[in-house]
């Protein structure tokens, strides 16, 4: 018989794969990688039809062309900056002492190459580095805040100038702060005036400012001296060589700094703004709208490239990009609402307020009045009914009347228990009234200062009562707790309890734009505005801005910086904006919602009332979040406001207006969080009870209530206690507003018994205007500044007057 072959297993092809561990977080090692800017080598991809094995060659290609792609972006990157007709980076010289100017500090990086000094009293100063092959502009600030806001926003470098003599002052320590706040660009520290430290003392010196510089700028590693010629050659060099940091907020979006501006007149008001610059961020378009600070959102006719030739003289311009009429964003930035379609047929707050002010000064009104019999109707005039707007009807934060009365508890339940007592016989007299224009008081200093001393007291009276009884409020006892609190609603779980987003919206909801995915259209308009445009990036071009005010040309100043700012698609449009804030330590008043501050997120400057609520994202299903009476320290807030749509993830600043446009107070900073209109803002109101009689579950519950129609219109809404018990009322007891209660378990004489009560809120239309301060020019500048200046000035005349004379 023949023998068997042995039997050889063959391996196939296909190899078993497991599903891989599903992380939702990543870990410590992926998140260095990531800040490193690795990117993980992707294997190839080969058909099913052609199966093989990946060999050490084919790593090494992919690996090979991985490399290759990341040099060739970092070499466009740096392109952007090299070259004859490459792009200048923008330096912004910010001074933090009053003993140090701008123009000193880049006279002295100006000498270090050899270059003469910088032009006097121009606001932007440019060096042709040879030496590095790289262009520079150069913003010379005055210690001016919102010149240096501006300037910051748009620079590639932030060179503080400090003194090695005076400390950093408010001022200075404002700016730092609100440049850390508003996205941080690459940061270098020079000093000044450290000759005029002895020799020992200047290592000390300069520890010390590079700590206190530390404080804000963690990666600061090294302080400059601006009088030696080598430290000022090493920042120049540090410009040169090193990439800008990126910032993504603004690097979405087009923008520019203006070098020159040429205002053509239509009209007496209005004409078309030639704004030149070079251009940065994704390319400009004709068909959106740019941003110019202080004055709003303005279209464009076209973009035009403006190129300069070996002498420096202007070529002609070329047409890069015309508007085309079906692609244009208009400047519609709200809707029409239709009246027509709501149900509500009363008239308006607006139209109430225009019949009163039409009405005569003095209009005799006679009105019926109840009083004592005997009484003359001069008695009558000044005897205040119990219903008058005059006394007692105020109204709190939501046009609600108020919560609390100065009456008397006991003395109305004492009176109510003995209602069988005779009444005192009354009568109905007519009395004469007339209705008056107040005018203006007129007030003492020390009277208005005593009563804005009264004011502040009970600001911080109502900020401590809402920290120590959050929410609790009392019960009215002239008006029924079923009509005071008609618009409030209960709910079994603040979190999980369906609220239906659509309904009861505010005549101002018909007004704004939603978005049906926020989150896709933002992607898809960033990516939308990648790749259109005029398609170049960091030419030179004009931006031809049309309808523009002549107050816009009248207030250019070229000292000062001018920025502009291109809008995407739909962010001239106004919608529901919120802002993740948190509050400023250093800032200790207590700040109300709906309390005018100055408002500044992204590129744009409002003067806005927020409103707060917690913020609780990514919690809970049916979007609901508490709304917050007082913005309270040490807490992180979501102020909403109706604004201007903007895309990414902007940073935000709060500011208090005192009047003075270069020192606000920093309240609060924080970043835009999203723009969705069917987030819920929930006000709670609590009404409080006290146990009367307990047995077991069971308990008499008083002081809640007054009458027994409120008790059976609250009877469906869960009951609660401060020391955790849940109950509902059972029944009414007697005529005094008294109710039996049950509890899943027995409570103590000392709880007490609470009902919370929500309804909606909603931000004030009209309270966000742009903010245009700063326009006066207003600079505090230093004594040094202007005696340097004065100086360079007299030396070129005298140098003038030498040449003069030779000729």
């Amino acid at each position: 018989m023949p023998t068997e072959k042995p039997f050889h297993h063959r391996a196939g092809s296909l190899k078993q794969s497991n599903k891989p561990f599903k992380s939702k977080h990543a870990t410590k090692g992926a998140i260095k990688d990531k800040e490193k800017g690795k990117v993980n080598r992707k294997p190839i991809k080969h058909s099913s039809a052609n199966l093989r094995s990946i060999t050490r060659v084919d790593r090494r290609n992919a690996a090979k062309l991985e490399q290759q792609k990341k040099r060739e972006e970092v070499l466009k990157a740096n392109r952007f900056f090299e070259g004859r007709h490459g792009t200048p980076k923008i330096v912004a010289v910010v001074p933090l002492c009053t003993d140090v100017n701008s123009y000193s500090a880049v006279k002295s990086i100006y000498s270090s190459i050899g270059l003469q000094d910088p032009p006097i009293l121009k606001g932007v100063a440019h060096i042709n580095a040879e030496r590095f092959k790289q262009k520079i502009q150069f913003i010379l600030l005055e210690r001016n805040f919102v010149d240096i806001l501006d300037a910051c926003k748009i620079a590639d470098y932030i060179l503080f100038v400090i003194s090695a003599e005076v400390e950093v002052d408010h001022f200075g320590e404002l700016c730092l702060k609100a440049i850390q706040s508003q996205g941080l660009p690459t940061v270098i520290t020079t000093s000044m005036h450290m000759e005029n430290i002895p020799q020992k003392k200047r290592n000390d010196v300069k520890k010390s400012l590079l700590s206190f510089m530390r404080y804000f700028f963690p990666d600061e590693e090294k302080i400059h001296s601006a009088d030696q010629i080598q430290d000022a050659l090493n920042v120049l060099r540090t410009i040169c060589t090193q990439r800008p940091k990126p910032i993504l907020w603004r690097d979405i979006r087009p923008y520019m700094l203006a070098e020159e501006l040429v205002y053509e007149a239509n009209d007496e008001n209005f004409g078309t703004l030639k704004v030149t610059g070079y251009s940065r961020g994704v390319p400009f378009s004709a068909n959106r709208s740019v941003h110019l600070q202080n004055f709003g959102d303005f279209q464009l006719s076209q973009i035009t490239a403006s190129r300069k030739g070996d002498d420096d003289k202007d070529l002609e311009d070329q047409v890069l990009h015309v508007v085309d009429p079906e692609l244009q964003d208009t400047l519609i930035s709200e809707n029409e609402p239709n009246f027509m379609e709501n149900e509500q047929t009363w008239p308006t707050e607006e139209e109430m307020a225009g019949i009163e002010d039409n009405m005569p000064e003095t209009t005799p009104k006679k009105i019926m009045k109840r009083v004592p019999k005997g009484t003359s109707s001069y008695q009558a005039a000044w005897i205040v009914d119990s219903g008058s707007d005059d006394g007692e009807d105020y109204t709190d934060e939501d046009g609600d009347i108020n919560m609390t009365y100065e009456n008397d508890t006991g003395k109305l339940l004492a009176e109510e228990e003995a209602g069988n007592e005779d009444e005192e016989e009354y009568e109905e007299i007519e009395v004469e009234t007339r209705t008056s224009t107040l005018n203006d008081p007129k007030l003492d200093p020390e009277e208005e200062a005593e009563q804005l001393k009264d004011y502040l007291a009970n600001r911080e009276k109502q900020n401590r009562d809402d920290l120590e009884f959050p929410d609790e409020v009392d019960t009215p006892l002239d008006i029924a707790a079923r009509t005071r609190f008609q618009r409030y609603r209960g709910l079994q779980s603040f979190r999980t309890s369906p609220w239906d987003p659509m309904e009861n919206l505010p005549i101002d909801y018909a007004r704004i734009f939603q978005f049906e995915n926020y989150q896709k259209t933002k992607h898809r308009v960033i990516n939308d505005a990648a790749v259109g445009g005029c398609g170049i990036r960091g030419a030179r071009i004009t931006l031809h801005i049309i309808n523009v005010p002549k107050e816009v040309a009248d207030s250019y100043d070229p000292s000062r910086p001018f920025t502009v700012f291109g809008l995407l698609e739909n962010e001239h449009k106004t919608s529901v904006m919120n802002f993740v804030v948190t509050r400023n330590s250093d800032y200790n008043e207590p700040i109300r919602s709906k309390d005018p501050l100055l408002l500044c997120y992204g590129f744009r400057r409002y003067l806005a009332s927020p409103i707060y609520s917690q913020n609780t994202q990514g919690k809970g299903t049916n979007n609901v979040h508490k709304f917050e009476r007082f913005f309270n320290p040490g807490v992180t807030c979501v102020a909403s406001i109706y604004g201007s749509i903007q895309f990414g993830h902007s940073p935000v600043m709060l500011f208090k207006d005192n009047g003075d446009a270069n020192a606000p107070i920093l309240v609060a900073t924080g970043s835009f969080l999203s723009s969705d209109s069917k987030r819920i803002i929930a006000k709670r109101i609590i009404l409080t009870g006290h146990p009367y009689k307990i047995h077991k579950k069971s308990a008499v519950i008083r002081y809640m209530f007054f009458n027994p129609e409120d008790v059976m219109w609250f009877k469906p809404v869960q009951l609660t206690t401060k020391y955790g018990r849940i109950g509902h009322i059972k029944e009414s007891l007697g005529t005094h507003g008294y109710m039996k209660c049950v509890f899943d378990s027995p409570i103590t004489q000392q709880d007490t018994v609470m009902m919370n009560l929500y309804k909606r809120v909603f931000p004030k239309w009209n309270t966000t205007t742009l903010w245009n301060g700063g326009l006066d020019g207003t600079v505090a500048k230093s004594p040094l500044n202007d005696k340097e200046k004065e100086k360079e000035i007299q030396v070129e005349k005298n140098s003038n007057k030498e040449i003069e004379m030779e000729m």
